[in-house]
């Protein structure tokens, strides 16, 4: 496993946990070698992990539209920065990029690009692994209403069991580099 996308907030959330965790997710990809690539912000969550893995000879490319940059919320400072038009490239791209995918806390646009990365694997456009990192329990509704939706026969089980959900950041890297190694390469 060469690059993973991670999703995160683009705020920093309200408990000094999330920060933590994302950060010591980031020190166990770059201590791996692996691409930390991520939507391009220079703030909340997001700037926090580029900085991070930056600081410790990491390589971090962003993905970033333009009307982001128009903001002056772009990182300037990345080993590479690709700028798109719009949201639905920036995701396109994050997905072309990554050969597995990080979840970290985050609000609607971090559950947009679990749910496209979910469906992706469902349909069977891409095989990659994507890892969920549950901070404070963050994600339990969402594991919830996914096992709720398991049950009434709109997700199909193995859609659900091929989530990686882990509280600990050095375990969850643990897993989703295992689990990355009996998928498929990137198509």
């Amino acid at each position: 496993m060469k690059s993973i996308t991670v999703f995160c907030g683009s705020r920093p959330g309200e408990h000094d946990d999330y920060l933590n965790d994302a950060l010591r997710v980031t020190e166990e990809l770059v201590k791996r070698g692996i691409t930390l690539i991520y939507g391009g912000g220079n703030i909340g969550l997001m700037g926090a992990i580029a900085n991070r893995a930056l600081e410790r000879g990491g390589k971090v490319i962003g993905v970033i539209p333009e009307i982001l940059i128009e903001k002056e919320l772009a990182h300037e400072q990345l080993t590479e920065l690709h700028q798109v038009s719009n949201m639905m490239e920036r995701k396109i791209k994050l997905t072309e990029l990554a050969d597995g995918f990080v979840v970290l806390p985050g609000g609607i646009g971090t559950l947009d690009e679990l749910s496209e990365e979910m469906a992706l694997n469902h349909i069977g456009h891409q095989n990659k692994p994507i890892a969920l990192l549950n901070t404070r329990d963050y994600y339990n509704h969402l594991m919830t209403f996914l096992k709720h939706t398991h049950s009434e026969g709109f997700l199909p089980a193995h859609l659900y069991n091929h989530l990686i959900i882990e509280r600990h950041p050095e375990t969850l890297v643990d897993k989703i580099i295992s689990r990355g190694l009996s998928f498929s390469p990137r198509n």
